[in-house]
């Protein structure tokens, strides 16, 4: 762009939105220009910090409107699950290039809404899945792209965090997590372990994700958590929640592949994503993180301990913006994601992760919801791109 810094606007300022403002401030292209929350301690206290580092201070507001009508060169969207795509409808529809972040929708008509706004105005559009860059995340693909596995047949992928304190503190903590577990039994947060697996997989890129069946477990964990850690809150304490513990989604795609997700939120353990690549030359799992390479027919209980073994191969396939010093957010992934996202807008090429991939992705929550409510019923799921997917590279 000629020099300019890029102006970015950014809508939300909770606390993803803090973390991707302050690593935008990592890069010296990028002016924090505006800031948008209904908040106004967290507008402020954001404003603060920004203007500390910068050296001039943003807009702030409580309307994403004005943040539209000071033309920035793009918005970052970082509000609540339930307005990510209405808000980016209203960016592209604007003519400002958005970036939004990630979650579920809860409904056809905004998945296609949004891909219709952006075919209409090409206003370009990225959806900010960071795992898409995780190190663990890039090897594995460019180990697939490279033939390690052979032909990819099935992968399995989990969004596993224990996220009790932050629902059932919701109304303290500002988080919007606590209304969708109270109303809404789906896989909620399908896209940290989807979108690498649609990479993997090539998902509209001569491949598609035709159909998914889900199955929901009993809802019992955040019960048990409030009645331990909350039991001066009557109103919650006597709520039902609809949202199982864990929700298990299978789905199979045009390829004849298949993929398992598993959400698994509302009881104790530990972070996990889950990642699984099962090839016909090998298999990869990140839970133990080993490789097995098939040698002769040999299976894994006549196989040589392989637990943690995965590290002799990873420098051999980690790509070269991995090599850098790590930085920011989530292990580095969050400085890799805004780096291309920025490089990309002030080039103005064509970003990595489309409209037809965020709502192919998360198109998964609402079509989870209706297979689980019909008796873990099949559903279809729509295709986006109206065929593009069989032509693009």
């Amino acid at each position: 762009m000629n020099g300019k810094k890029l102006r970015i606007g950014f809508l939300g300022c909770g606390q993803r939105g803090q973390m991707l403002v302050l690593d935008s401030l990592r890069f010296p292209e990028v002016e924090v220009a505006a800031l948008c929350d209904p908040y106004t301690d967290s507008n402020s206290n954001l404003a603060n910090e920004v203007e500390k580092r910068q050296g001039n201070r943003p807009m702030t507001t409580a309307d994403p409107q004005e943040v539209f009508d000071c033309k920035p060169d793009a918005v970052i969207i970082a509000t609540p699950w339930e307005t990510h795509v209405s808000l980016a409808i209203r960016a592209l529809r604007a003519g400002i290039p958005a970036g939004m972040e990630v979650g579920g929708d809860s409904s056809e008509e905004e998945c296609r809404e949004m891909v219709r706004a952006w075919e209409e105005t090409h206003t370009p559009f990225m959806l900010l899945e960071n795992c898409c860059y995780g190190k663990k995340e890039t090897r594995r693909f460019n180990m697939v792209e490279q033939g390690f596995f052979g032909e990819v047949i099935h992968c399995d992928g989990s969004y596993a965090h224990d996220l009790r304190y932050e629902v059932s503190f919701g109304k303290e903590l500002r988080h919007y997590r606590l209304n969708h577990y109270l109303n809404e039994n789906c896989e909620n947060y399908p896209t940290h372990e989807l979108g690498p697996i649609a990479r993997i997989l090539r998902i509209h890129r001569g491949n598609r994700m035709l159909r998914l069946t889900s199955m929901a477990s009993k809802a019992a964990g955040l019960h048990a958590y409030v009645q331990e850690h909350k039991a001066d809150d009557p109103e919650l304490l006597s709520a039902k929640f609809a949202q199982g513990d864990v929700v298990t989604t299978n789905i199979l795609c045009e390829g004849g592949q298949t993929i398992t997700l598993r959400l698994d939120t509302t009881l104790p353990r530990t972070y996990s994503r889950g990642l699984t690549v099962h090839g016909t030359k090998a298999y990869f799992q990140e839970e133990g993180y080993f490789i097995f390479e098939d040698e002769g027919g040999r299976g894994f209980d006549e196989a040589r301990p392989l637990w943690g073994n995965a590290e002799k191969y990873e420098d051999r396939y980690l790509p070269d913006f991995w090599k850098e010093e790590v930085k920011g957010g989530h292990g580095g992934m969050d400085y890799q994601m805004l780096r291309d996202f920025y490089a990309r807008l002030a080039r103005g090429e064509a970003f990595p992760i489309d409209v037809y991939d965020a709502a192919a992705w998360m198109s998964i929550s609402y079509l989870s919801g209706q297979s689980i409510a019909g008796g873990s019923i099949p559903v279809e799921i729509p295709d986006f791109t109206n065929g593009r997917w069989m032509k693009q590279e």
